[in-house]
């Protein structure tokens, strides 16, 4: 975390909580799966809805899940309207981002972040975190962990592996996609899964799940959900 104070309340309460150990057993964290939707992947790319589904004990606590639309600054493009189904109008009388982010601060704190495809949420939400001079910790990346997975049942892994691809490999229905809590949910499952096949192989903790990249060897390309 930075040396800085925190800026803002949650951002004091989020740097306050304590992360669980790297040696923790994974069933025995916290961890918060969280999606995002984006009007765009590049710079000028903003978020429009976050999903947020805790995980407690190895089991989804969906009575605490976060799910908010988000006010934009400037009407999302054609393209990603067709994508995630929400207009500027739909948008309109959503909360403002960094009310938004304060919320998500709140679901996070203590927690352990999930992500499919980590790179993009955690790019656009460093940003966000950076103004509040905090920063996510290490996470679990459900693309890499389902990679990991795949070679040990297969002896091989796909250079990218997209959510519902995952989803089928697992056997596991999805739920709404291209829907920040419906994306959530599904990675939430994902990871619940991913987890537990790999507890066959060694038994897994935070540090184990959060590092998994790094036993995935060459180059990895992005998988969007």
């Amino acid at each position: 975390m930075s040396l800085l104070p925190a800026r803002g309340p949650a951002a004091k309460a989020f740097q306050r909580a304590p992360s669980p150990a790297a040696d923790t057993p994974w069933r025995q964290a916290r961890w918060c799966v969280i999606d995002l939707e984006l009007t765009g992947l590049g710079k000028d790319g903003e978020i429009i809805a976050i999903g947020a589904v805790p995980v407690h004990g190895g089991r989804i606590a969906l009575g605490e899940a976060l799910y908010t639309l988000v006010r934009p600054s400037r009407a999302p493009r054609a393209d990603a309207v067709i994508v995630h189904k929400l207009r500027f109008a739909d948008l309109a009388e959503a909360p403002p981002l960094d009310d938004a982010i304060d919320g998500l601060l709140k679901q996070l704190a203590g927690s352990v972040p999930v992500f499919h495809t980590a790179a993009v949420e955690r790019a656009f939400l460093g940003r966000e975190l950076r103004h509040r001079r905090v920063r996510l910790p290490p996470s679990a990346d459900t693309e890499v962990l389902g990679r990991l997975w795949l070679r040990h049942r297969d002896g091989t892994d796909p250079r990218a592996l997209r959510l519902t691809r995952l989803g089928g490999e697992l056997r596991h229905p999805g739920h709404r996609p291209h829907h920040a809590l419906g994306d959530a949910l599904t990675t939430a499952q994902a990871f619940i899964a991913l987890a537990t096949h790999l507890d066959c192989v060694q038994e897994q903790t935070v540090s184990l799940l959060t590092t998994a990249g790094e036993r995935l060897a060459g180059p990895r390309r992005l998988g969007a959900s």
